[in-house]
């Protein structure tokens, strides 16, 4: 696990999302453990992970590279992967690139924990 990465789960509920806090940088030299650590969260009866960046001020390519690969093992395994943006230059980074189109971006950790209802588009960010 990361230095400054945290992974919660709610002990005994299947349907509760997982959450994995990461570091206030992501870059080359963190980037495949910050993978690796996204990507183990999707454990069996794990149906949603989110990706805490709300403390995270810096994703160069590959970490959004990470942030992708995660994304396809979601689709793959029939889960969902959700970031908590707080910062907007990660936010800026990420539209810069198009990954905002294929990634579940929110703006804050508690918008990416609410269940997902049919009319919930609002609760993204564009």
């Amino acid at each position: 696990m990361l230095p400054d990465a945290q992974s919660h789960r709610a002990v005994g509920c299947l349907a509760a999302p997982e959450i994995v806090t990461l570091p206030a940088e992501i870059d080359l030299s963190n980037s495949a453990e910050v993978g690796a650590e996204l990507r183990a969260a999707f454990a069996p009866g794990v149906a949603v992970v989110v990706g805490d960046l709300t403390r995270t001020v810096f994703c160069d390519s590959s970490g959004i590279r990470q942030l992708l690969l995660t994304h396809d093992q979601a689709v793959e395994s029939q889960a969902e992967l959700r970031l908590a943006i707080g910062s907007d230059a990660v936010r800026r980074v990420l539209k810069t690139t198009g990954s905002d189109q294929i990634l579940s971006l929110y703006p804050s950790l508690e918008a990416a924990l609410l269940p997902r209802q049919p009319d919930a588009a609002h609760l993204r960010e564009a």
